[in-house]
């Protein structure tokens, strides 16, 4: 099985590179299964109906979110009419749509999608660990699914490499995201399951993490917020993770970052080369 991850939709240039050249990348590499980060995809803060049906029709078979996730407050009311949606599983009983789901691939294959945050610097949700495992328990890989990936939403690089390290062995992919630049970590772990720390963004990279440079220096140097932060606007680079993932096991066997794009070098998977 192949899978693609991309990492976090920052405004109209993220959305545009995603549309561009996402269709392209599924027909290449033949991907059966594609998970999009989405959270910062309207004007950098949330996600509207409208645009998650766009990342959905560019080929996104689920998208994750994580802390902006309500800033767009229509995602309180369309969370629940669309199991392609997810948010983070570890918010309270009762909060609108979904944490994980179980999703069909282009091959057949079922695959879990589980979405959390972290607790370190961030929100003060519940145990992100405790409710992976509940869920992993409830439908593992080899019985529930034959594949399962973790989008886990954290601001510590620790944390996110204490959930794949605990998940390894357990899950096809662990995969971070958040802070909006891609690390050099990608890798299968010990046990089998693909890792990256930080998959970076879908964005401008030529910015502050996606946003116009010109209010966060201000800020830093000044002290002083003058301007709302808004998405840079120039081209954009779209940076993922593919895996190539054992039918059998429902672990990986290799990894590749994708990037297409100005300002970072690119990159893009080689299925048909010999391990």
């Amino acid at each position: 099985m192949r899978l693609l991850f991309l990492g976090d939709v920052v405004g109209r240039t993220g959305r545009t590179v995603v549309r561009d050249y996402l269709p392209g990348l599924i027909e290449r590499h033949r991907f059966d299964f594609v998970v999009v980060n989405g959270e910062n995809s309207a004007g950098g803060f949330g996600i509207t109906e409208e645009i998650f049906q766009s990342l959905i029709d560019a080929g996104a078979d689920c998208v994750t979110t994580g802390n902006h996730v309500w800033d767009q407050r229509e995602a309180l009311v369309f969370a629940d009419r669309h199991e392609r949606f997810l948010r983070p599983i570890n918010y309270p009983a009762g909060t609108p749509g979904r944490g994980s789901n179980l999703y069909i691939a282009r091959n057949g294959a079922r695959v879990l999608v589980i979405n959390v945050m972290g607790s370190v610097f961030m929100q003060d949700l519940d145990d992100p660990f405790a409710a992976v495992t509940a869920e992993i328990g409830a439908c593992s890989l080899g019985h529930g699914c034959d594949a399962v990936i973790v989008d886990i939403h954290a601001e510590a690089t620790s944390e996110k490499q204490t959930m794949g390290h605990y998940l390894d062995g357990k899950a096809s992919l662990v995969i971070g995201t958040h802070t909006h630049v891609p690390t050099a970590d990608y890798r299968v772990l010990r046990n089998g399951t693909a890792f990256m720390t930080d998959v970076g963004m879908c964005g401008d990279y030529d910015s502050i993490i996606g946003m116009e440079k010109d209010e966060p220096i201000r800020r830093a140097t000044t002290k002083i917020p003058q301007a709302r932060f808004a998405p840079a606007l120039g081209p954009a680079t779209l940076s993922g993770l593919a895996v190539d993932v054992d039918d059998d096991t429902g672990l990986a066997r290799r990894v590749w970052a994708v990037r297409i794009g100005p300002h970072l070098e690119p990159a893009e998977p080689d299925f048909e080369a010999s391990p």
